[in-house]
């Protein structure tokens, strides 16, 4: 058996899997976009187009920028305190690098809505941050509203997604020598200079990764949103949620599913394009 035909031999299954779980879904869901939908809630298949109008309906663009704002302000507050604690980590954690690693990507072993409903109770009207506060004499029933709020659904992403931008920005470090780093002290003298000239261009493409990687997820995630917060701080996900099980607009609901499609594909382009380059340059 040649080479070229046992490795197609391994891609089968994995090629399957994606053809059963993920082609044959989004067709589907294509399909539904294109349907219309009668008075009972059955779906008509067809090719109506004018159901891709919807999405540039007015009344999504509050919820639309929302989303945005929430994924791009993630994404900076991940990068924020994820690349110290990587370069921590890479730097001077010494043999309990892995260890640390661990800490890290131990909560990832907790359910996803386990770890949302903690925080709720955290942060709840009677949770155990304002039971604290109401210890030390804080007035007000609660003193502090977490929930609800824009802070909270940003922390709450923030958590959920932070080993996504400490591990690709770690891996980086890691395989970044040493020595460069001590080359650039004598050669540009300050810290920030140092890091400005030689770290950070060493390390720009995991925190690309990261960024990509906290920024997707986080722009279509609607279960931090409805647990988290409120009417006033849905993002597209539960707008999309919405269309299918409140509303019963399925054709709606799988036209902004494929808008949503769309944006994260651009951006997963914009990130395979920024990688390509230095193996470019190379060629």
């Amino acid at each position: 058996m040649s080479a070229n035909r046992l490795w197609r031999l391994l891609l089968a299954p994995g090629a399957v899997w994606l053809l059963v779980l993920f082609v044959a879904p989004f067709g589907i869901v294509v399909a539904v976009s294109l349907g219309t939908q009668d008075f009972i809630g059955r779906v008509h298949f067809g090719w109506n187009f004018e159901n891709y109008q919807s999405i540039l309906d007015p009344l999504y663009y509050p919820i639309l920028l929302r989303s945005a704002i929430y994924a791009v302000e993630t994404t900076g507050l991940c990068l924020l305190i994820g690349y110290p604690v990587a370069y921590t980590i890479s730097r001077f954690g010494g043999r309990y690098r892995n260890l640390l690693v661990i800490l890290i990507i131990l909560p990832w072993f907790a359910d996803y809505l386990v770890r949302i409903y903690a925080w709720f109770v955290i942060l709840g009207d009677d949770g155990v941050v304002n039971g604290l506060l109401h210890f030390v004499g804080l007035p007000g029933n609660p003193p502090v509203i977490f929930l609800n709020r824009p802070f909270a659904v940003v922390g709450g992403l923030v958590y959920d997604y932070l080993p996504f931008m400490i591990l690709p920005i770690y891996a980086a470090l890691d395989r970044m020598n040493p020595a460069l780093i001590e080359a650039g002290k004598d050669l540009y003298g300050s810290p920030a200079q140092t890091f400005l000239h030689v770290t950070w261009p060493a390390t720009i493409q995991g925190v690309i990764a990261g960024a990509v990687l906290v920024g997707l997820p986080s722009v279509g995630d609607f279960a931090t949103a409805q647990i988290l917060g409120g009417t006033q701080t849905f993002m597209i996900g539960n707008l999309i949620q919405d269309q299918f099980t409140g509303a019963g607009d399925w054709p709606s609901g799988a036209v902004l599913t494929i808008g949503l499609m769309a944006l994260l594909s651009v951006m997963m382009i914009f990130y395979l394009r920024s990688t390509s380059r230095p193996a470019d340059l190379m060629s």
